[in-house]
């Protein structure tokens, strides 16, 4: 039997669990570059060093984003990977694909690079990993002639992304697939032109089960709400509790503003709805007897990121409820102030959330337009003193 040149990533493949490397040989039997690509795998596992360096700007005519360069520091062992660039394509909303789409998109990638796709990137891109340098622009042009598009890289607007909304959830708020596509055609220039201090994602969530963690992932998240009272259907809560659903252990009792109470000996339950937050847990578990309010629209967030530059930060409450119907132009004039605001105020690589909390949220709000709202403070005030601006205590006096 002859002796394997991977046996660091051969110990991958073992488990219960898919393996990648198992994907990548598959691949390898065809590719050459996925071949190599395996072998320069095995040797950073080997040495416990990555082996790509940085190659400078690669791109497509027009684009400045899009393409991430990626070259090989050995390309003496591995000529396959000597060139190894990324495509980032922008994805359908919703990820939807025709098996036809799905099936041209391979063969343009067999055509031009290694094979190996990302089904999706984190921020909801098409990842196609590996080409050279002179399949860039072919690539681009096979992809546009089949409908596509390149998504974002680089100091610009990535590819914003969203829930499968209204499509398949009957929880959708908002219609998150139409506002997703109309801001990913209004934003072409941020998205394809770098032009920021850093990366400024959007993602648009239907609910608040946030199906595309938008708080934790976004630097400005579009969630799907409601106004109004939740519907109950009293027959179906004594349903599920007669079913042997513990209404108060796991319904009002996890209820994180305990704005809700069940009365055990008549069987129903009552929400204090204006101390609700809307979290829709009591609704997850209580489907046919609890409905969203009848009046839909979306809380806008800003300042959610991983842990780059500074630590991890989730969104911050800026705007509690605004109602989003084409064309959408409240929200996107609102997104062009804070892009407007953060590019002028904003430090090399600093996300817009790291500047607000440079700032403060006071400044932010002032220089955006925005009014101070309950829903933005994240914990009471601990001290006794609150401060005016001048110009507010004039306007009294008046």
């Amino acid at each position: 039997m002859a002796k394997s040149e991977t046996p660091f990533l051969d110990e991958l493949e073992k488990g219960e669990w898919p393996s990648f490397v198992k994907d990548m040989k598959q691949a390898a039997e065809k590719k050459p570059m996925a071949k190599d690509l395996l072998r320069q795998l095995e040797l950073s596992y080997k040495e416990k060093i990555g082996h790509w360096k940085h190659g400078g700007i690669v791109g497509v005519k027009g684009y400045g984003g899009g393409v991430i360069g990626r070259y090989s520091d050995r390309p003496d062992l591995f000529p396959g990977v000597e060139h190894f660039h990324t495509m980032r394509v922008n994805h359908p909303t919703g990820w939807f694909y025709t098996t036809k789409a799905l099936r041209t998109l391979c063969d343009i990638w067999d055509k031009h690079g290694s094979g190996l796709t990302n089904m999706h990137g984190s921020t909801g891109d098409i990842i196609l990993l590996g080409t050279t340098t002179d399949h860039l622009q072919s690539c681009f042009d096979d992809l546009s002639d089949a409908g596509f598009d390149l998504g974002g890289s680089g100091s610009a607007l990535r590819t914003p992304s969203a829930c499968v909304g209204p499509a398949r959830c009957e929880w959708a708020c908002i219609d998150s697939l139409n506002i997703c596509y109309d801001i990913t055609m209004s934003f072409q220039d941020q998205l394809h032109r770098p032009m920021f201090p850093y990366k400024f994602k959007i993602k648009v969530s239907g609910c608040a089960n946030d199906c595309v963690a938008s708080i934790a992932r976004s630097d400005f998240s579009i969630i799907g709400t409601w106004k109004g009272k939740i519907q109950i259907d009293q027959k179906e809560v004594q349903a599920y509790a007669t079913a042997g659903l513990d209404v108060k252990a796991e319904i009002t009792d996890l209820c994180p503003t305990k704005c809700m109470t069940w009365d055990e000996k008549a069987k129903t339950l009552a929400i204090e709805d204006a101390d609700c937050t809307r979290c829709m847990h009591c609704i997850n578990m209580m489907p046919k007897a609890l409905r969203q309010g009848k009046e839909k629209g979306a809380t806008l967030l800003i300042g959610g990121k991983a842990p780059i530059v500074q630590g991890a930060l989730l969104s911050t409450v800026i705007v509690p409820f605004m109602k989003l119907e084409p064309p959408y132009q409240e929200l996107k004039d609102l997104i062009l102030k804070i892009l407007d605001w953060w590019d002028e105020h904003g430090k090399m690589r600093e996300r817009v959330g790291e500047l607000i909390n440079r700032l403060g949220m006071r400044t932010f709000l002032k220089d955006i337009g925005l009014k101070p709202v309950p829903q933005m403070v994240k914990n009471p005030r601990t001290n006794p003193y609150v401060f005016f601006w001048p110009e507010d205590i004039k306007k009294e006096v008046k």
